[in-house]
């Protein structure tokens, strides 16, 4: 469809009639009318000097807005302006529109839907709330996003944050980790939840790079007020690696103005980090003393069982089937981050189409070599101790020394046991590695846990699954 002057011009007043109030509407923008479309820069006729100016004065953002969005980022608005030369003859004379000015990389959009009046002075006389992109992404969700030890404290908290935003006492939540470890997807789920529980709210993810880079180009064009009241304008604020911060002072400055203005508006903020706001180096100490109102809650490690889960997931979403074998191995040797994990289940579907082979152990061993360092060495009897004491919670030390308390005691006995049947040590070796005891102790300890297996199904599951990991990490 070719863009005509008159079709720009009515797509243009069709977001502005929902904007502006009816009364400024028929007022200020009935009489325009559209002149010419040429080369990206629309022409519209206005009836005097006075109304050029009321216009430039009051409505020039929200046209230049409306132009762009029909137009692109290099639209262009002139006047041309009806003027009395006299003798009941009629002139004219054409001037650019003052507040066309050119953002860089990151523009600042609002797409211009319309809800309540905000009550805000800096925001255009009739001009009612906007509700803009929030930017999320919809697979990122509290569903998709698996619960373990690792991350329950912050995932419920995103809960209470998605339920009552701005309302509860975790304003700001602050959510910080390691790289890979989920951040990005609780702090999207935290808006996308807010979105479905609360459809008025004004919801917007930003990074913190393209929070400063947008702050930047309105510095260049004398436009930081605009930047700051826009910002102002949410509901529910997530800004993603806050620690990017530290290299931008000024940045940092229209942020402290924002946030005091959100959080005293009862307004929620998500921010999230690499670092505890304590280990944030290059902040200014009133933000980081803001970023302590609430509630810093961190994302751990996933845990074993909990990257089992997360494989699990994944693999029903994406109709992936795989031995649970096959899962256990890949979940035993990426014990890095969640993203790796994903990484390696989408190689080994990748190389298991590609290939046309089953997704099996060898399978698995070939892919997992480009994720972690895979070395074929024999499994020790420290790592053997390490597992289980990790397994039972029970401190490395107290597995060597003498004690009468059960759970040391069987702990000690399985060990001794696993050590039997995955080393080529001899049991006089294994007892020395347990304080010194003889190989006579070492023989007991195998006995006993094999006649537990048989009376104790509880005590049973523990070895069988203690044996399995033994078995992986042989692998």
């Amino acid at each position: 469809m070719v863009k005509t002057a008159e079709s720009i011009w009515n797509n243009c007043l069709k977001i502005i009639k929902d904007i502006v109030e009816w009364q400024h509407f028929k007022t200020w923008f009935e009489p325009i009318k559209p002149i010419e479309l040429k080369n990206n820069v629309l022409l519209i006729q206005v009836p005097s000097q006075f109304f050029y100016e009321y216009l430039e004065e009051h409505y020039v953002n929200l046209l230049a807005k409306t132009l762009k969005r029909e137009l692109g980022k290099d639209a262009r608005l002139e006047y041309r302006i009806m003027v009395d030369s006299g003798n009941g003859r009629n002139g004219s004379m054409d001037l650019p529109a003052s507040g066309m000015k050119i953002y860089a990389n990151n523009e600042m959009n609002f797409p211009l839907v319309i809800d309540n009046p905000v009550k805000n002075p800096f925001i255009i006389p009739g001009l009612k709330k906007m509700q803009i992109d929030p930017q999320l992404n919809p697979t990122y969700t509290f569903e998709s996003f698996i619960e373990g030890d690792c991350n329950r404290v912050a995932r419920r908290a995103g809960k209470t944050v998605a339920e009552k935003p701005g309302a509860n006492s975790f304003n700001p939540l602050v959510i910080y980790g390691g790289v890979g470890l989920g951040k990005t997807h609780l702090a999207q789920a935290i808006g996308n939840e807010v979105k479905r529980l609360h459809p008025g709210k004004v919801v917007l993810y930003v990074s913190s790079e393209k929070f400063i880079n947008q702050f930047q180009d309105h510095s260049r064009n004398n436009a930081i007020n605009d930047f700051i009241h826009f910002y102002q304008l949410i509901d529910v604020l997530i800004i993603d690696d806050v620690q990017f911060f530290n290299r931008a002072e000024k940045s940092q400055d229209a942020f402290f103005a924002i946030f005091n203005h959100l959080h005293q508006s009862g307004k929620q903020l998500v921010l999230t980090s690499d670092k505890a706001p304590k280990d944030l180096d290059g902040m200014q100490e009133r933000l980081l003393s803001r970023f302590r109102w609430g509630l810093s809650t961190d994302l751990q490690l996933p845990d074993y069982d909990t990257r089992i889960e997360i494989l699990e997931h994944k693999m029903k979403n994406d109709g992936l089937d795989m031995s649970k074998d096959v899962v256990k191995y890949v979940a035993y040797n990426i014990n890095t981050n969640v993203r790796e994990l994903e990484g390696a289940l989408i190689s080994l579907l990748a190389q298991s189409s590609l290939n046309k082979k089953e997704i099996d152990i060898e399978l698995a061993k070939k892919v997992l070599r480009n994720f972690v360092k895979t070395t074929s060495k024999e499994i020790t009897i420290e790592a053997i101790q390490k597992m289980v004491c990790e397994y039972f919670d029970v401190p490395y030390e107290r597995l060597l020394h003498k004690t009468r308390k059960r759970e040391i005691v069987q702990a000690r006995q399985i060990t001794m046991y696993l050590a039997k049947a995955f080393t080529k040590n001899s049991l006089k070796t294994i007892g020395e590695h347990f304080g010194g005891r003889d190989h006579t102790t070492v023989i007991h300890s195998c006995q006993t846990v094999k006649d537990l297996m048989d009376t104790d199904t509880i005590f049973r599951e523990n070895v069988m699954e203690l044996t399995q990991k033994v078995q992986l990490a042989a692998m």
